[in-house]
């Protein structure tokens, strides 16, 4: 087992099979004193439009977390373990609250946790534009 960068726009396929089953990931924000907020989140890989999705509640800390870094987004790390496996996706978070970004998160999350997520009107999407993903498989 090596550790490696991916190209996060086309992942090789053993990176992108372990994105795809299901695991528990963690998302790290930075609070306003510079610490990092680590949370257990599910999180979603769509290569193909260079984004990783994380649904949660408007309210949460790391929604606020993100907003506090202003338009350009809050610097962020999602990351997935599995034994000796990992896999890790940094870059710029956003909040969006669109219906339709967060019906297109809420489907992706479906279709990857097996289980369609519960109603909540005050869902959001974290989107994270992947700058570099790292990982050892």
């Amino acid at each position: 087992m090596s550790t490696y960068r991916v190209n996060p726009a086309a992942p090789d396929e053993a990176y992108l099979i372990f994105w795809q089953e299901r695991h528990l990931c963690t998302l790290t924000t930075l609070r306003p004193d510079g610490s990092p907020h680590v949370v257990p989140v599910g999180v979603t890989y769509d290569p193909a439009a260079g984004l990783a999705r994380v649904i949660t509640n408007r309210t949460s800390a790391k929604v606020s977390h993100v907003l506090a870094a202003g338009p350009e987004g809050a610097r962020v790390a999602v990351c997935q373990v599995a034994g000796r496996r990992w896999a890790t996706l940094e870059g710029r978070a956003r909040v969006r609250t669109e219906p339709e970004r967060v019906a297109e998160a809420e489907r992706r999350y479906a279709e990857r946790y097996g289980h369609t997520p519960r109603e909540n009107p005050s869902r959001v999407v974290v989107e994270i534009t992947v700058e570099r993903a790292l990982g050892r498989g």
